[in-house]
């Protein structure tokens, strides 16, 4: 009898242990995610930006190279 009532307190302690989330939490919580969703959104678009303008570097010093080959070729 004793087991049963402390199983019994000890269930009761454990479900109301958890709270249930407030719309206002749930509101916060939802804005701090887009907030960070927005911010890591505009450092890829940078770092797309930036992998843009190597590329772009790339090319050109890829063009700059095959023509001193062609040069050397010629002689």
């Amino acid at each position: 009898m004793k087991c049963g009532i402390s199983l019994l307190l000890i269930s009761l302690l454990f479900a109301l242990s958890f709270g249930c989330a407030t719309k206002e939490y749930v509101k916060q919580q939802i804005d701090e995610a887009m907030k960070s969703a927005n911010d890591r959104c505009a450092k890829a678009e940078a770092t797309a930006e930036k992998a843009e303008v190597t590329a772009e570097q790339a090319q050109a010093a890829a063009k700059k190279s095959l023509k001193a080959f062609e040069l050397q070729q010629k002689k």
